[in-house]
Parts: structure tokens; sequence; C-alpha cells
């Protein structure tokens, strides 16, 4: 095991690598930008080196000083968390050919999964279902382009290989659109991810977004942790994720989950893992991996008792799965809501110092979060402030164990989206269970948000 590591992150995921590395009896070497100068997990680490100003592009997306940092701290493996470097390849290279270990995986493999293109490439060959679309990237011939698209049928959407996040995709209704949209889609491509590439794909009407979380080793040993329901999401950006997903068989899950097991085993991935499917209509259809650390990996922790980031570093020092498939056993239901310093509705950010931070307790519930009262939030991030998760026996008491945690929790100074949550968790389809991606979009639509 390392006896020390640095963490290439900032926000809750810092604090939270930091807690998985002191019950390891890791030390713990913190990276941060003048911004974050009085943050908690800085205060908490054994050691801590400024690295820049506040924009990432000049701190936390600044490799030769966070690989200097490594080196004067003497530390053995980065954490990259997620977000910023994680699942930049060549980040995994430098990491690694300056001789420390990166907590993640290979760089070949997140470069296989992180071009959309060859990831469903990938998939297809290892037998995960992955959505109708072109075969490999768009051609440049405009005729093809649209025979293409009449063989998949309308709606299509179009998706830039480099993307991810929401960004870089296009939805097209019609055949007298679809070359137009090709061609904004490949320029915003270029501009955004240095990557002009694009491909096309069959647009599902009325999807749910569910996740199968992956563990795997260096020896070809592979798990999945069951799954969770991301559907909750405004322009693709997550807002409560739960786990296990309502109203989808074990069977059909299962099944799922072991193709994905089973493609890591053939494609070598090493870490934690997550692949991204669409499910409509009783079928699952793979749109991504993500090679890192997910948001709502807590979800996962409490339905199954397995800490993730421990288990990426113990995979990372060259350690086997301690367990096998057979002995991933699911209990209970876990609910996560990303708290945001935003307006709930406008979502619009909402930086500022926190004067009165509240968090709730209870049985069942979780807080991972950085902030305290007198906290400032940077303008310079991701708004997230914190993530409030509830665990019950049950679906139902989850729901009603969040409801209080929600009612308690107290943020002043800012805006938050507390007021958002507090009414989706007292949504009737929501309640019921298995509602698509589209639905807090339309929810906002009527209310003319």
């Amino acid at each position: 095991m390392f006896e020390k590591l640095l963490i290439a992150n900032r926000g809750e995921i810092a604090l939270r690598i930091q807690r998985a590395c002191r019950e390891l009896g890791i030390k713990t070497v913190v990276v941060h930008s003048q911004a974050d100068t009085e943050a908690k997990y800085v205060k908490l680490a054994d050691e801590s080196v400024c690295i820049g100003p506040p924009p990432s592009r000049d701190s936390y997306l600044n490799v030769p000083a966070i690989i200097s940092a490594a080196e004067v701290s003497d530390a053995e493996a980065i954490h990259p968390g997620y977000g910023f470097l994680s699942e930049n390849a060549d980040f995994a290279e430098r990491v690694e050919k300056s001789g420390f270990v990166f907590i993640g995986p290979r760089p070949e493999s997140i470069r296989l999964m992180g071009d959309k293109v060859s990831a469903k490439e990938a998939m297809t060959k290892t037998g995960v279902p992955v959505v109708p679309g072109s075969e490999g990237a768009l051609p440049e011939d405009p005729k093809e382009v649209l025979r293409i698209a009449r063989t998949v049928g309308y709606p299509v959407i179009i998706k830039a290989a480099g993307g991810g996040g929401g960004r870089g995709m296009r939805v097209v209704h019609t055949e007298a659109a679809l070359l137009n949209a090709v061609t904004m889609t490949r320029t915003e491509a270029k501009a955004a991810f240095n990557n002009a590439t694009v491909y096309l794909e069959k647009f599902l009407e009325n999807p749910r977004h569910i996740e199968i979380q992956v563990l795997a080793d260096e020896y070809r040993n592979a798990v999945y942790l069951g799954e969770r329901d991301c559907s909750m999401q405004r322009r693709h950006q997550k807002i409560i994720e739960e786990g296990p997903a309502p109203g989808i068989s074990r069977r059909l899950l299962e099944r799922i989950g072991s193709r994905c097991a089973e493609a890591c085993r053939k494609i070598g991935y090493r870490g934690a893992g997550t692949f991204e499917f669409l499910f409509e209509n009783g079928e699952f259809y793979f749109i991504e991996m993500n090679t890192r650390v997910q948001v709502e990996h807590p979800v996962t922790e409490l339905i199954t008792g397995i800490d993730i980031v421990q288990e990426q570093i113990r995979i990372a020092a060259g350690e086997k799965l301690r367990f096998r498939q057979r002995d991933i056993v699911l209990k209970g239901h876990a609910i996560e809501c990303r708290i945001n310093a935003e307006d709930p509705y406008k979502f619009t950010p909402s930086p500022g110092r926190i004067t009165h931070w509240h968090p709730p307790g209870g049985p069942g519930i979780r807080v991972d979060s950085h902030a305290y009262t007198n906290y400032f939030v940077p303008p310079n991030y991701d708004s997230m402030i914190a993530k409030v998760l509830a665990y019950g026996d049950t679906r139902e008491q989850a729901i009603r164990r969040m409801r209080i945690a929600l009612s308690e929790m107290a943020v002043e100074g800012i805006q938050t989206n507390l007021a958002l949550h507090r009414e989706l968790l007292a949504d009737a389809h929501f309640v019921t269970g298995g509602t698509s991606i589209h639905y807090l979009e339309q929810k906002l639509a009527l209310r003319g948000t």
C-alpha cells in the first residue's frame, strides 16, 4: 500500500478521497488553487501545495504544477477524482512516465472509452448492446450521411466523438435539417474538444438513464456493483440519483451487469468505472463509459457496503479484487440529491459566503460536503456544494428520510437548489419511480422556467 498519495482535485471529492486515505493509513498531499486556500480538506491534509491562481486552467488543469507538487512532496500516487483531469489520457500517461501511480485505468483504456466512436465499436465487439446508428464516424459524403440517417430512422441525434457531460449533441427530426446539424456539430466539436469527428444515433424519445458500476483489477477480475437510476436530470446534468433502479427486473439488470463485467475483462480495464445506458421498452443501449469515480458513487456504497474509493486505491496498488460477483449483495435503497449553489429554478450560479450551514442528520443520512459556516463558495468552479444521501430498507423509507433531511437542511448567505429537491421528493411521478430523462425539463417548462 502507498505511504503518501496526492489528491489532484478540490471540493467534496477531495475530502472524500482524503477520508478514504486516512482510513487506509495513507498520508495525503492536497494541491489547491489560491481560491481554495481555506478549504477544510486543505487544513486537514498532511501537506498542501498551492499550484496556481483561481482559474482552473492555471491550477487544477495545470499538469506540470501537479507533477511538480507530487515530486516535491514525495508522493507515490495521484488520485484525479472526477472532472478536471480525471479522464485525460495524456495526464494519466504523464503521471506514470514521471514515476507515479495513476489511481485509475491505463491511459490506453481512457483513450479507448473517451472517444465515443471507438467506445461503441469496442462494446459491440464485447457483446454490450449499443444504440442503433452509424458504424463509426459519419463520412464526409453528404449523400452517405443522408442514407445512414434514413436507415436508422428519424429522429436522430448527432454526437461529438470527444464530447461528454451533455456537450456536443444535436437532435434532428427531419432530413431537411440533417446536413446543417452535422456541419454545426462538427464545428462546435472541433472548437470544444479539438476533435471534429461526429457520429449519428437513433434518438430515443422517452428513455431512462441507467448506469452500471464496475470494479476491475489488473489480473482481469471484474465485478459489477448493481446499478443507479440517474434519469432526474436537466440539460444532461444529473440532479437526483438512486439505486437500485425502480421498476426494472433483476433478471434484466443482472444480464446487463454481467456483460459490463465481461467487457472489462475483454478490454483489460483496471479500476472503477461506470457503463452508462439509455433504457427504453425493456432494452438497454450503451451510450458511454466513465473511466473514473462518479459523483454518485455513494449511492452504490450504501447499497453494497463497499468503499469504492478505497477499492480504487487498492487496485492501483496492485492488489487483487477482494470479492467475487457472488459476494456482491444489494441491500436496501439509497437516494442522492446534489445540492448546488444556484437559483433553484433559473439555475444561475450563486457563489459567495455561506453565513449559516446546518446539514441534516439522523438514521440513514449521509452528507458528503466540504462546506461549512463562513465558507466562501468561489465563482470559478462547479456549483455543487454537497451531496445529501438517504438510505432505507425500502425505497419508500429512503424517500421519507430524504424528505426529512431536506426539511432540516439550512443554508444561508447564498442561493441553493434545496427548494427544487423538496419539490421533487414530493412529486407523484418521482415517488412512483421510473421517470424518463426528459421528465424534469418538461416539468420545469410547464412552470415557465
